[in-house]
């Protein structure tokens, strides 16, 4: 009798075995999609799912105006911010936050929401919020079939995050802080410790020179690195702080030397920006 029953128990848990193994494996109505984009110094995560149109009135019928929305389809939509940012003027701490929105007609309301677990809206409680805020809705002419987040408007601290489906775009900033955190660590790796390493003065000389810092200090830096290690792309910078300071013949000197460096490592590209300032600075 025991036997018959270990051998009923082995063979039920083999057929279920049989039937997990059959199951048909069929496309995802909404497939899931992750995106990522370094903002800045900050790594941007979204996952979320894309629902499709498939013939349907998405805004005020599939998904009614005044209602909180998942912004996708199955579960919530996250953000993941690897620092501190910046959106509509409030700091979200760095981490993970569902992003539900509120579709209307002109305007849609964006909610950032503690709460990361739900399915979709199911059991959204606005207590969760960390933000809430208005941004106008756009209208497309080119229709979009299948729900999309992307990033634009890309620059040095922030992007645009922007959602797109139907014909209807809705996008918002999302900015971060580079300067304190770049100042920072040229304070420690090049100021404090008075660095002879010729890529870090340049590197903190490029960035005082693009950020319209002291001049005078990042050409100190550069004229260190490239006495250490002369390159092409080194001596240009020199060449153009050397413009910038209105030291011409100087910078016209430098940016030479830089493009026979660049011609002899055939670099098309600095050949071409050393003629260009070379022709400014007539």
């Amino acid at each position: 009798m025991k036997k018959s029953i270990l051998l009923i128990g082995l063979l039920a848990l083999l057929h279920s075995s049989v039937l997990v193994a059959q199951q048909i494996q069929m496309p995802q109505a909404s497939p899931s999609a992750q995106i990522s984009q370094k903002v800045g110094l900050t790594d941007v995560t979204v996952d979320y799912s894309r629902p499709s149109t498939k013939g349907r009135k998405i805004f005020g019928e599939l998904v009614p105006y005044g209602l909180v929305w998942r912004t996708g389809a199955n579960s919530a939509t996250v953000l993941d911010f690897s620092t501190d940012v910046i959106i509509h003027g409030t700091r979200i701490p760095e981490g993970k936050y569902a992003l539900y929105t509120i579709p209307g007609k002109s305007k849609w309301t964006i909610v950032l929401s503690k709460n990361t677990e739900l399915w979709g809206a199911i059991g959204y409680s606005a207590d969760d919020d960390i933000l809430r805020f208005e941004v106008e809705s756009n209208k497309l002419s080119r229709k979009y079939e299948t729900f999309e987040i992307s990033f634009n408007n890309m620059t040095d601290n922030g992007a645009d995050l922007s959602m797109k489906w139907e014909n209807t775009r809705v996008d918002f900033r999302i900015n971060t802080e580079v300067d304190p955190i770049v100042m920072e660590q040229i304070q420690e790796l090049v100021i404090d410790t008075d660095t002879q390493d010729p890529s870090l003065l340049y590197a903190a000389s490029n960035y005082y020179y693009t950020n319209d810092k002291s001049l005078d200090q990042a050409y100190g830096w550069i004229e260190k690195s490239v006495e250490s290690d002369p390159k092409y792309w080194t001596l240009h910078l020199k060449a153009k702080i050397e413009a910038k300071l209105g030291k011409k013949e100087e910078a016209k000197s430098t940016a030479e030397e830089s493009m026979k460096l660049a011609e002899s490592a055939q670099n098309p590209d600095y050949v071409r920006l050393n003629e260009r300032l070379i022709q400014s600075l007539k």
